[in-house]
Parts: C-alpha cells; structure tokens; sequence
C-alpha cells in the first residue's frame, strides 16, 4: 500500500500481512518528530486527527496553523477516508489563538488566516467527528463546532472569549454555534465570554453527547465505526446536502466577521485590553 502524502512531498510505503490490510495505518506524526498535529488512517475507512501540541497547549499560533493545514490538505487527498475523527490533547482541544499571536494581529505584523481552518474543515467530504475532550476556547471551540457530530466533555470548560479581548468573534462562530444551540445560547456565550462547563450545558443545547472525559473518544469511535460500515460514495453525497445551509452561511458570515473585526481591532485600547484578559490554560 503506498500513501501519498501531497504536502510533504514523500512517499511513505506501508507493509501489510494481510490482503485486507485491516489494521494498517500510517501517523504524519512518524516522519517529523516536532509535528504538532497527526493524522492516522485505519484499513476500515476511519481517519483520526489529533492535535498534540503539548507545550503550546494546542494554541493557534502560526506554526501550529502551518502544520494544520497541510495535515487537512493530506486529508482532503485521502480517497479512502469515510469518517473523521478530529481530537485534541486530554486536557485541552485547542486553546484559540496563543497570546503572542493576538498581539501581532492587533499591530498588523501578520494577517489573520485562522478562518482558512475553518473552511478546510467544513470542506471535507466525508463525516467529521469532534472529540472534545480537553477545553475548546475562542478558536479552539469554532474548530470543533465545524464539525457534523460533537461530543463534549461534562468536566471540560467551553467559551467563545473572543469579546473578553475587546474585539468581535471570528472564525465563522457567530454562526457555527447556531448548529449546536438556540441563537439566544449562542448570544449569551458571545457578548458574556464566559466559559461553561460541558456539564453545565446539558439540556441546554444540541450536542450530540456531553460525557464524563473518559469516553469521549470511546464514543466517537463507536459512531465512527457505524459510519465506516457504510460506501464512501453515499456519506460524501449525503455530506454535501447536509452541510449545504451550513457552508453557505459560513461565506456569509465570513464577510461580515471580517467587517467587525476591522472595526474592533482599530481601536487604541485593544493591545492593553489583549494582554490584561488573556487566560492561558495550564
């Protein structure tokens, strides 16, 4: 079986003893050491992204974005990919944009490509799954809720923080939250910045589960696995339709996000008001 990995320009041959190859995989993690986001692919029709940026705590800084993006492009190119399973570190999904990334953006010293993310993930053709184990803040939650199926964690924390910082929510989320919970959820988590507990939020919106930590991933794997079960063809036809509404308002919304953004980010006081109410989670 040979895997062509577009992005990185190689060509990574995997040994197989049996005909059906179940159980072959490959991890981008296995040819670079530093990487901060793997990708495996099982012989059943199930990939696994993770995010593993130990010591930045999965923030979106550009390093962090660099190798996301060319682990999705890898994963756009995978024609045997039938499900996905997007997770993170056990104690945080992603963090969001790190501090120091902030603080460029705010001077102009850098552009801001993190709603690429979200597009490339929206984008992919087949079911995404989102496993949130660890806390997902800012962008880290707006990269979770990209997905068709999200199952949170009842002891994890949840927040779009974005107005904490003094400027409006990006990354599509405006909108993506409207997915999983009532606009009038959505609005409070917006203007309030406050970060909810998973288990705070049962009852209250529409994810598909909220569980104890522990089986999180468990349970993404069970879906997965029902969902491998089926041709890839039909998932990626019925992907397209029902994601239709979903990847048109995203469009929609980027326009005005972006308008916001530069109102808000022009503001003289936003550089102290970024760093006095950054919260970087330990």
């Amino acid at each position: 079986m040979v895997c062509n990995l577009n992005s990185l320009n190689i060509l990574l041959i995997l040994p197989f003893l049996t005909g059906d190859f179940v159980g072959v995989y490959y991890k981008m993690s296995s040819i670079k050491a530093n990487k901060l986001v793997t990708f495996s692919f099982t012989g059943s029709g199930i990939g696994t992204m993770q995010m593993a940026d130990v010591k930045g705590k999965n923030g979106l800084n550009p390093e962090f974005i660099e190798d996301l993006i060319r682990c999705l492009n890898d994963i756009k190119a995978n024609e045997a990919l039938k499900v996905l399973i997007i997770t993170g570190l056990p104690d945080v999904f992603c963090s969001g944009a790190d501090l120091n990334t902030l603080i460029k953006l705010c001077k102009k010293e850098i552009k801001p490509v993190d709603i690429i993310l979200s597009k490339m993930i929206l984008d992919i053709q087949v079911p995404v799954i989102s496993a949130m184990e660890g806390h997902a803040i800012g962008g880290g939650l707006a990269l979770g809720l990209c997905a068709d199926i999200t199952i949170l964690a009842e002891e994890s924390r949840y927040g779009c923080s974005f107005m904490n910082m003094g400027f409006t929510p990006g990354m599509g989320i405006t909108k993506l939250m409207e997915h999983y919970m009532s606009p009038a959820i959505a609005q409070e988590m917006q203007y309030t910045g406050n970060n909810y507990s998973g288990r705070s939020l049962i009852g209250k919106t529409n994810f598909n589960y909220i569980l104890p930590k522990a089986e999180v991933f468990e349970k993404a794997d069970i879906l997965a696995e029902a969902m491998a079960e089926k041709p890839r063809k039909a998932l990626s036809v019925l992907k397209r339709y029902q994601s239709m509404q979903r990847r048109k308002t995203f469009e929609e919304t980027y326009s005005i996000e972006t308008m916001m953004h530069e109102l808000t980010f022009n503001e003289e006081e936003i550089l102290t008001i970024i760093k006095e109410n950054y919260v970087k989670y330990e």
